[in-house]
């Protein structure tokens, strides 16, 4: 129990009345404090915190609900790509009240780090709330998350990819996972300038295969803001490679993606893709798009519901 406790007649931690409140279940708490703690500590309280996000997650217990308090004040940088296989892990920044960018828990890597991205999800209904997600990793780094994982929820997320910006494939954020969920976050940045004829989107769906992890199924984001700056008009805002990279659906329900007015161009198209989509659908709903350019690419399978824009009027939209 976590003794930093509330005088309220029983002995209540702040962080476990935290989690119930969440619904982040009865299990242990980790703590990790960049600043001040240490790998070699036990972990289970602020005074004695680890060091590294890494370390946390080699220490929870798979399918028990436990969770990972970050502080907020400092930012951790992992020294390689952190990979989370196990599954109902609970990652909470702690950094006052949650906003839609720019939260204090803070995971990166640096430049030197030639790894995937500074985060990788496999495990099943693992959830994130008040972390941001960033990365300078080079050579094969081309992502700061790569969710891969079932039933992933992301509350409150930043997610930016802050170098590649000449990479076809390199995002904010690579989409591979089964049900992964996206509620009231950031994704990308506005203060880099896409290079060349590149789509270098912040959400990037590749089909890798069939299986779990290999293509996205049944994706949410909601409420979720896609900044970008494009320095060409090839750039997206999503693209999916593959005609099966998106199976049954993926869905952007109030969503707002902002070119930013100072880009030195504006894409063609919002969302694209490589062929038209066989094994499901991509449906825009109630989103916002500031843009001159035409917001999903015509003839690959998308749609659009809401205030669609007259630009569009060659797409699919959806009445009700």
């Amino acid at each position: 129990m976590n003794k930093e406790f509330f005088h309220t007649g029983l002995q209540v931690g702040r962080t476990d009345v935290r989690s119930l409140l969440d619904g982040m279940g009865p299990g242990d708490n980790y703590y990790v404090d960049y600043e001040k703690g240490s790998d070699t500590h036990s972990g289970k309280s602020w005074g004695k915190a680890l060091r590294t996000y890494a370390e946390a997650v080699r220490r929870v217990t798979t399918n028990n609900n436990d969770i990972i308090n970050i502080d907020g004040n400092s930012e951790i940088v992992e020294p390689g790509m952190v990979t989370l296989a196990k599954n109902r892990v609970h990652t909470v920044g702690w950094n006052g009240a949650l906003g839609k960018y720019g939260p204090g828990a803070r995971i990166s890597m640096s430049a030197a780090v030639a790894d995937y991205a500074v985060f990788k999800n496999t495990g099943v209904r693992n959830t994130f709330t008040g972390i941001k997600f960033s990365s300078y990793g080079s050579t094969t780094g081309n992502w700061a998350v790569w969710e891969a994982g079932e039933y992933a929820r992301y509350f409150n997320c930043e997610f930016q990819k802050l170098n590649r910006l000449t990479i076809e494939t390199a995002a904010d954020i690579k989409l591979t996972g089964d049900s992964p969920q996206f509620y009231r976050c950031s994704i990308g940045v506005s203060s880099l300038s896409t290079v060349g004829a590149v789509s270098r989107p912040n959400v990037y769906v590749p089909y890798l295969g069939s299986g779990t992890g290999q293509r996205v199924r049944d994706g949410l984001f909601e409420e979720c803001i896609f900044p970008k700056s494009a320095g060409n008009a090839a750039a997206r805002f999503v693209y999916i490679d593959g005609a099966t990279a998106v199976e049954r659906w993926l869905v952007f329900d109030d969503c707002i993606f902002i070119n930013a007015k100072l880009a030195a161009a504006e894409p063609d198209f919002g969302i694209g893709a490589s062929a038209a989509q066989t094994a499901g659908r991509v449906l825009c709903k109630d989103c916002v798009w500031l843009l001159p350019g035409q917001s999903i690419e015509d003839a690959m399978g998308f749609y659009e519901t809401g205030a669609v824009p007259a630009i569009d009027a060659t797409g699919i939209p959806v009445t009700s």
